[in-house]
């Protein structure tokens, strides 16, 4: 392979280098979101064939989500020392080798497996995404940059659905899990052409060629760093549950046929317009003078606030309405996170943010697991209002401990002293 090119001279090079690394971050985390999308999909069909409960399919995406969350941590030190082009080489080939692994599984075991390995591979994307954003734009973009990695993570499900559905219909599940798998491959071809070798492309456009690393005991002693991974704790089972849950949900409820699961698209597409909108309302307000505390914590309230509208998805009377009210709290959670992610990186140095990320998605995925097992075992047997009514209280009980912990937003230094 021929060696990638270095940053382009010049402030027009580096500023069209940076768009081109952060549409490389979107189309890898659509890919991501299509990956871990199939199984939701598919798993009408999935656990008929292989004969899996409501418990058991819990406890498959209980394996995804164990081996995500407690790798997170690993692949947030991993790019603070490897950097983003390898690290993020890295975690996608494993996530997409197991995606098309998931083509062979026979049963629980296997099935499981292969989730747990694509969830060692997919915890890469969230720290890499955060670090690189981190080294690539300047405060007052960072909450936009993260913004356009949150619509992928929301396209991506929303892609997924009809995707799937068809090559479910036209070719078995078996062949859609290696087609979805040879997505990442092909991203993969991608960003190593493009993404630059040199060190200092890290920070091309900000003139910072080094990050050194930010010892994880300085890390763990300051409060800002515990109410950004507590607030993750609580407020990403919300959507995890939404996407691991969803087409199943509307399948055992509101008795979807698999050819309308493809309907649901639209509250997917509802969080990727919260994405968009809740980066973009942050940068906006600081471009108008504000403060980043001011104007991240006013975005991170209004997602809060409009959380909870799931709650009436289990007492409404029709589909529909049930699928409009799920699609407010899916645009809201979407509002919400892309500020909180922005966050590591408002308080600490770019050589701290990649770790202070992973710490977070791994409480955001221990969350998420919980969350999911349970889900299983209360459907199995009570039903989906139980954890509807969870996942609307979880919101607000997020932004509570986030506001209580990280007090002022300002910039801290390595030390974590402003």
């Amino acid at each position: 392979m021929s060696a990638a090119p270095s940053a382009p001279a010049g402030e027009e090079g580096a500023r069209l280098l940076r768009w081109a690394v952060i549409a490389l971050i979107f189309a890898g985390t659509l890919v991501n979101y299509i990956d871990r999308q199939a199984i939701s999909v598919l798993a009408p069909v999935v656990c008929r064939d292989l004969g899996l409960s409501n418990t058991q399919y819990g406890s498959i995406g209980g394996f995804f989500l164990f081996a995500y969350a407690f790798s997170m941590w690993l692949w947030g030190a991993v790019f603070d020392r490897v950097g983003n082009r390898r690290g993020y080489s890295l975690a996608i080939l494993i996530w997409s080798v197991a995606e098309t692994g998931h083509a062979f599984a026979r049963g629980l075991a296997s099935l499981s497996l292969m989730r747990g390995l694509l969830g060692l591979g997919e915890a890469g994307n969230w720290p890499g995404a955060t670090r690189t954003i981190a080294a690539w734009f300047a405060a007052g973009q960072r909450a936009l940059g993260m913004g356009i990695a949150n619509i992928g993570a929301s396209i991506g499900p929303a892609v997924a659905l009809p995707f799937i559905v068809w090559l479910q219909l036209d070719f078995g599940w078996k062949t859609a899990f290696i087609a979805t798998g040879s997505l990442g491959f092909l991203w993969l071809v991608a960003w190593l052409a493009v993404y630059p070798r040199a060190a200092v492309a890290d920070a091309a456009a900000r003139e910072q060629p080094r990050h050194p690393p930010v010892p994880w005991l300085v890390l763990f002693r300051r409060r800002e760093v515990w109410g950004i991974v507590l607030a993750r704790f609580f407020g990403d089972p919300i959507w995890w549950f939404y996407l691991l849950w969803l087409p199943k949900y509307f399948s055992d409820v509101r008795h979807f046929a698999f050819q309308k699961i493809g309907d649901l698209s639209w509250a997917y597409l509802s969080a990727a317009l919260g994405a968009a909108l809740g980066g973009w309302l942050s940068g906006f307000l600081i471009g108008r003078g504000w403060s980043v505390n001011r104007a991240r914590k006013t975005a991170i309230l209004i997602g809060a606030l409009l959380m909870p509208a799931g709650i009436a998805a289990a007492y409404a009377g029709s589909a529909g309405a049930a699928l409009a009210c799920i699609s407010v709290t899916l645009f809201a959670f979407q509002f919400w996170v892309g500020n909180v992610q922005t966050l590591p990186s408002d308080f600490f140095p770019v050589g701290a943010v990649g770790s202070i990320a992973g710490f977070a998605g791994t409480a955001a995925g221990a969350g998420g697991m919980i969350l999911t097992f349970c889900t299983g075992v209360v459907v199995d047997h009570f039903s989906y209002t139980p954890i509807l009514i969870a996942a609307g209280i979880l919101g607000p009980l997020a932004t509570a401990v986030l506001f209580c912990l990280v007090g002022r937003v300002r910039p801290l230094d390595a030390a974590g002293t402003g």
